[in-house]
């Protein structure tokens, strides 16, 4: 089932409108997908995420199929992480996970155990009565997952089923092992029929775990399609200007980006 589909997506930027930060994006997302947007620094893969997220105006056609217009129930529908988290207020880690049930009535107790569930999933429950103001940016990172996760935890919770997570660098602050942990957690969590946009600097990363790939570059689509399309010697070089080669991954063989 088809979740998001963008027709001739263009953003201009606030307040300078010659200035197009995305010209012209045509993808689509399914539920149980994960699409990757890859590009370098200032391709516009951020102000892609904030039209996505209804932050900022565009022109074009933008669709998230079956999303309300109640600024409650889509909230249900739609979580979003994005890339500064700002937070600077003691709360304990369960506390803020729990941020993510306010647009719910499930009850206390079935909020717990949503929130309990999320920490799980990020390997965070040992956290759980820690001070947010006293944890690694790394261990922030993991806990504002955790709560974009409990805030569409459950499909019953969402309006017609639909449930979309938006992800502006997933990964920053990780370390190797947790990147891994969290994108396997991503991952497990788009299969629960959830539909997932995620900006990645990690090119390795976005071919390992991705379905589709949006690749940018100064705001126009270099490719978008499989992640074998799109990851291709010439489309790297194109993007980061680097010379390289594509190795397979000797588990899944997707491809791997080697610098040369």
């Amino acid at each position: 089932m088809t979740i998001l589909n963008l027709k001739n997506v263009s953003i201009m930027q606030p307040g300078k409108p010659s200035h197009c930060l995305v010209d012209a994006v045509n993808c689509e997302l399914n539920a149980g997908e994960i699409l990757g947007i890859i590009g370098p620094n200032g391709a516009g893969k951020s102000s892609l995420l904030k039209a996505i997220s209804g932050d900022w105006s565009y022109q074009g056609t933008l669709d998230i199929i079956g999303a309300s217009q109640d600024s409650v129930l889509r909230a249900r529908q739609i979580a979003v992480l994005p890339q500064f988290s700002l937070l600077n207020f003691p709360y304990r880690v369960s506390e803020v996970v729990s941020l993510g049930r306010i647009p719910h009535q499930s009850g206390t107790k079935r909020d717990n155990e949503i929130v309990a569930h999320a920490l799980a999933m990020m390997d965070i429950s040992f956290l759980k009565d820690r001070l947010y103001t006293q944890l690694s940016g790394g261990e922030k990172q993991r806990v504002q997952l955790a709560r974009v996760f409990a805030q569409i935890w459950d499909q019953s919770d969402a309006d017609n089923g639909l449930r979309l997570l938006i992800l502006d660098e997933p990964t920053t602050a990780l370390d190797l092992g947790h990147q891994q942990a969290l994108m396997t957690a991503v991952r497990n969590f788009a299969s629960q029929n959830v539909g997932v946009v995620m900006v990645l600097h990690d090119v390795n990363l976005a071919a390992r775990y991705a379905n589709k790939i949006l690749a940018l570059l100064c705001s126009q689509v270099v490719a978008y399609g499989s992640v074998q399309d799109v990851i291709t010697r010439d489309n790297i070089k194109r993007l980061y200007d680097i010379d390289n080669q594509i190795l397979e991954h000797p588990e899944d063989r997707t491809p791997i980006v080697v610098g040369i």
